[in-house]
């Protein structure tokens, strides 16, 4: 069995380059292994492009190995028509005798319907290797098609004192004219937030946080996607001149009331704010097929999601300064199970098993 998880490990870190570019298709990996050596192998890089199993397939030189081979995948081979053809139809055709797979697909166009297509075309099949690993990969895909919703990241800094943001004079203090943040992290802790950016799938703030700081929202330092944009304002009371309405990115915008605002890339859902918030919320990204957000404020937001028990992670930085006032950080009953330290900040991050 040690053999096997070998190989499965190599196809998640195959699948992890495709990080953020997938969606909405999972993160996948595979090699194809003959006499003990990797022969092929291949990840998944964008929706409508090959498969892992494809990539892999077509990397093999000597294609008449495949006949004596095993090919490793940490996903279930699909057996379906999408954008492409069924990979469980091209095992079956290369006539690829061993599948050894990490763990089943969630989807109900698969879910077992692969492995019982490649047992049926007399092909031996593993299932289940390094299978809480392979979870974890496709933790959003999972969370998707399992719970009906996006996997939800929380994020903020806070600094050593318990503060999120800064009273408004200490604010205007450090901005003359234009709106921006008081950053509480250094540089590095902020090359990482944009970093997370590109690997997620949206990112959700709140109006105040809009209006006070003036946010692209954008992952403009690191290199990948952007993220959509989601933004809670409820009143419209957010200037049509703010970046979030630049047309750069695709932007939802919560509100409670139709707007005449009409711009370009911007989609405008109307949620009543009198009922829950965030159930709301994640009924509408569900819809629009969004597997991932990182919410990153501000506090009534964060604490909104919170407070429903709506959360998979929570990733908080504490910074080495004091604010002494100020708006507090969000309170979460949870104690962090990973902590990490970037320059002078702390990195603290927990899950959230309930």
């Amino acid at each position: 069995m040690k053999i096997h998880e070998k190989y499965i490990k190599r196809c998640i870190e195959l699948a992890k380059n495709g990080l953020g570019t997938t969606y909405p298709n999972p993160l996948v990996g595979s090699v194809i292994v003959y006499d003990d050596k990797i022969i092929g192998e291949g990840w998944h890089k964008k929706a409508g492009e090959p498969h892992a199993e494809v990539n892999a397939v077509n990397s093999v030189k000597d294609k008449s190995l495949l006949k004596k081979a095993t090919i490793y995948v940490s996903l279930e081979p699909c057996s379906h028509f999408g954008k492409t053809p069924p990979c469980c139809d091209l095992i079956i055709k290369n006539k690829i005798p061993n599948v050894v797979i990490g763990t089943i697909d969630p989807n109900v166009k698969v879910a077992g319907n692969g492995i019982k297509k490649l047992i049926e075309a007399g092909i031996q099949v593993t299932v289940g290797i390094l299978e809480a690993e392979c979870h974890e990969l496709n933790k959003r895909f999972f969370t998707f098609h399992e719970k009906k919703r996006p996997y939800i990241i929380l994020k903020w800094a806070e600094t050593l004192d318990g503060f999120i943001a800064p009273e408004e004079i200490l604010r205007k203090a450090q901005n003359d004219t234009e709106k921006k943040p008081v950053w509480i992290t250094n540089v590095y802790s902020r090359q990482l937030v944009h970093k997370w950016r590109t690997e997620e799938q949206a990112i959700l703030v709140g109006t105040q946080t809009v209006i006070d700081d003036n946010p692209k929202l954008n992952a403009r330092d690191w290199y990948g996607n952007n993220p959509i944009r989601l933004i809670i304002d409820q009143n419209n009371r957010i200037p049509e001149d703010c970046h979030i309405f630049d047309n750069e990115t695709k932007t939802i915008v919560f509100s409670k009331l139709k707007t005449t605002i009409k711009k370009e890339n911007t989609i405008f859902e109307v949620i009543d704010f009198n009922q829950n918030i965030a159930v709301q919320i994640i009924e509408v990204l569900y819809k629009h097929q969004i597997q991932s957000v990182i919410i990153e404020g501000g506090k009534q937001t964060l604490q909104t999601f919170i407070d429903e028990n709506l959360w998979d992670e929570a990733r908080i930085f504490v910074g080495n300064i004091p604010f002494t006032t100020g708006t507090k950080a969000p309170i979460l009953d949870k104690k962090p199970f990973e902590k990490y330290s970037i320059g002078n900040d702390e990195l603290k991050i927990s899950r959230n098993h309930d």
